[in-house]
């Protein structure tokens, strides 16, 4: 694809999901924070379900740095892969009592240097949390496009997110982390996608060969 056709596949998508956001319920960077590793493995929609009770209680990171680690499981636990994740976010919150006044940090470098953070989830809290995109989040859905499109034919999340960032100017980058998760819920999806409903299908490698 050219620069004009991914500018036109954007502004199409646009259009198409004018109210595109983040899923993630959250009020402040730290419960952003706690709801993206929860995200891990985990739909949006059961950590929606599980995070408004912990965080009435709980919402700071002294709270979740002093909490037992066997009273965390059990909060979070039905969000899958608890131990882990519960290790990873008390730690996390002991460091940023320690390191960084309790408050989370806003770069990409520091985010990524605390425990159960990547890329990843480092993009969806600079974007969510502090309005400054520095990349794009790439999970299921937005590998999924990039590949079917001819973004990216790679299969690294991390690669696939340089192949976009090397097609799309900076002011897309906000966009890109909302429409193209939500086209993949809606539209292109794993099993069956609705390319007779698809509005970019024009720009689509695979449709084009006709894969589906």
């Amino acid at each position: 694809m050219n620069e004009k056709d991914n500018i036109a596949l954007v502004e199409t998508l646009k259009k198409m999901y004018p109210d595109a956001k983040c899923s993630l319920d959250f009020t402040t960077p730290f419960e952003m924070l706690i709801a993206v590793i929860l995200s891990a493995q985990c739909t949006d929609e059961r950590v929606n379900k599980t995070t408004p009770a912990i965080f009435a209680k709980y919402n700071t990171p002294e709270d979740f740095a002093n909490m037992d680690l066997a009273l965390l499981e059990s909060l979070i636990h039905s969000c899958g892969f608890y131990k882990n994740k519960a290790k990873n976010i008390k730690a996390t919150s002991q460091i940023l009592v320690e390191k960084y006044h309790s408050q989370v940090p806003n770069t990409m470098e520091e985010l990524m240097s605390l425990p159960g953070v990547g890329r990843k989830t480092a993009n969806v809290v600079m974007l969510e949390a502090f309005n400054s995109p520095q990349g794009v989040a790439v999970d299921t859905h937005c590998k999924r496009i990039a590949n079917r499109i001819g973004l990216s034919n790679q299969k690294e999340p991390e690669k696939i997110e340089q192949d976009i960032l090397k097609q799309f100017p900076k002011k897309y980058y906000y966009d890109l982390n909302h429409i193209l998760i939500w086209h993949g819920r809606k539209i292109c999806t794993a099993r069956n996608p609705k390319c007779e409903d698809c509005s970019i299908s024009m720009y689509c490698k695979e449709f084009k060969n006709k894969k589906f």
